[in-house]
């Protein structure tokens, strides 16, 4: 069965409810210039009703202290969502113990060619290139032409995201023989709020697909 992160909570209400639904992952964004930022004070109490949901901290080039902070809260995925260079990657795995992905900006084909040097990634999270002048590389809710997957030998377990949404989540599952799907945007009526009936629909229709 396909498994489901939704990403970009700042509701405790909102995180018990995708829990309660079947969520697999549910990510924190810690980028600041996100509408869907969380201190690492208010992640505490989101981390609360997680239930059997594993908590994934998004950052992007984060400084030590931030990933020495959400260390110490035992949050055990880091997504890296920055310029991080497989050094970077590395070093980050070895200082936190965490399970790291690495976000991979895809447009097309030739944007996948570098993803083998991130051998300290445990999971690679294959994105939509953010649109040209963007402050932050995710959470647009752009797609890329799937097609570009066709003949690629991932070389690590890689999740599918950029622009899905529960209309067309089980079509990008089928496309691209994603194991895995990572939603924001397109599970929200408001920016930067998830919307209860779009996350239902979106898990189900990933678990069906």
């Amino acid at each position: 069965m396909v498994l489901v992160k939704i990403c970009g909570l700042t509701d405790p209400d909102l995180v018990r409810f995708c829990a309660a639904e079947g969520a697999d992952w549910i990510g924190f964004t810690f980028v600041e210039r996100s509408p869907r930022y969380v201190t690492p004070e208010a992640a505490e109490t989101l981390l609360l009703g997680v239930g059997q949901a594993v908590p994934v901290a998004l950052m992007a080039d984060p400084e030590n202290d931030l990933l020495a902070r959400v260390t110490d809260m035992r949050v055990p995925v880091i997504q890296l969502h920055g310029n991080e260079t497989p050094g970077r990657v590395a070093a980050i795995r070895e200082m936190t113990g965490a399970e790291i992905w690495k976000a991979i900006g895809v447009e097309m084909a030739a944007d996948l060619a570098g993803a083998g040097a991130y051998e300290a990634a445990d999971r690679l999270l294959i994105d939509a290139k953010p649109p040209k002048g963007a402050d932050r590389a995710g959470g647009h809710g752009t797609a890329f032409d799937w097609t570009v997957l066709e003949g690629w030998a991932a070389p690590k377990p890689w999740i599918l995201a950029g622009g899905l949404t529960p209309d067309n989540v089980a079509d990008a599952i089928r496309a691209t023989g994603a194991q895995a799907v990572d939603v924001s945007s397109g599970v929200e009526r408001i920016r930067g709020r998830k919307d209860r009936d779009l996350v239902r629909a979106f898990i189900r229709a990933a678990k069906a697909a």
